[in-house]
This record gives structure tokens, sequence and C-alpha cells, in this order.
């Protein structure tokens, strides 16, 4: 993972906690990826085997997607012990998973790009 992807990986996981968006704890996690809840589950690959196992059955199971990152990301990033945080599903996550899968920003970015029509042949102020 080059820098820049990781920095902007750690003010989306800093934002996901500010916003309540992210699940933290064992018990949290897989309640939040059992209900269907969970966007992206991120999965420090510090963890021991088994709990990385768990995690992979629980998600697989749930058709959930998991991220392992860099061992210690995910404490320096958003202040929490532990070794799995549950992004809940949303705009949060998915950005989340365009950082780690390296693809451009998808749909969002595609309408930016866009030139806009305006109906207004008028003149005046147009509402778009």
């Amino acid at each position: 993972m080059d820098m820049q992807t990781e920095s902007r990986l750690r003010g989306l996981m800093g934002l996901c906690v500010r916003a309540r968006q992210a699940v933290f704890g064992e018990d949290g996690c897989m309640k939040t990826i059992r209900a269907g809840d969970c966007g992206v589950l991120l999965l420090d690959s510090g963890a021991s085997k088994a709990t990385q196992e768990k995690y992979m059955g629980v998600c697989r199971n749930a058709s959930a997607h998991l991220e392992l990152l860099p061992e210690g990301l995910l404490h320096e990033a958003t202040g929490k012990p532990g070794v799995a945080m549950a992004v809940l599903k949303g705009g949060l996550a998915d950005q989340i998973r365009q950082q780690l899968s390296g693809e451009p920003q998808g749909k969002a970015a595609a309408r930016r790009m866009k030139p806009m029509k305006s109906a207004n042949n008028g003149g005046g102020a147009s509402v778009e």
C-alpha cells in the first residue's frame, strides 16, 4: 500500500469513528456482520490466525466484504484497541473499499466528470 492510499484510508477510518459508522469489539462486529449491516470489515493482519479464520468464515457466510490491513494501522488510525472494525453499509464503506482495491472513485467520479445539461434557454438562474 502506498503512502497516499494509506493516508486517505486513515482519514476515512477516523471519519467512520467520528460519524459513528464504526463498530468495534468481537461481539459488536459479529452482530453487525450477521445482521447484514456490515459494508466492510477491516481486520488487522497482526491478529492471530484463529481470529482471522473466525472473521473470514463469518464474512464468507454473510457475504460481507473483508479487508486485511497492515499491522497496527487500525489502532493508529482510530485510536481504538482491537483487531477488527466493522464499517456500516453506506458511502464511507464504499469509499474504503475503493481505496483498498485501488479503483477510481466509481460512479461518483463519473458523475462529476460529465458535463451538465441545462434546459434554461431563457437566461436567469438555473436550478440543477
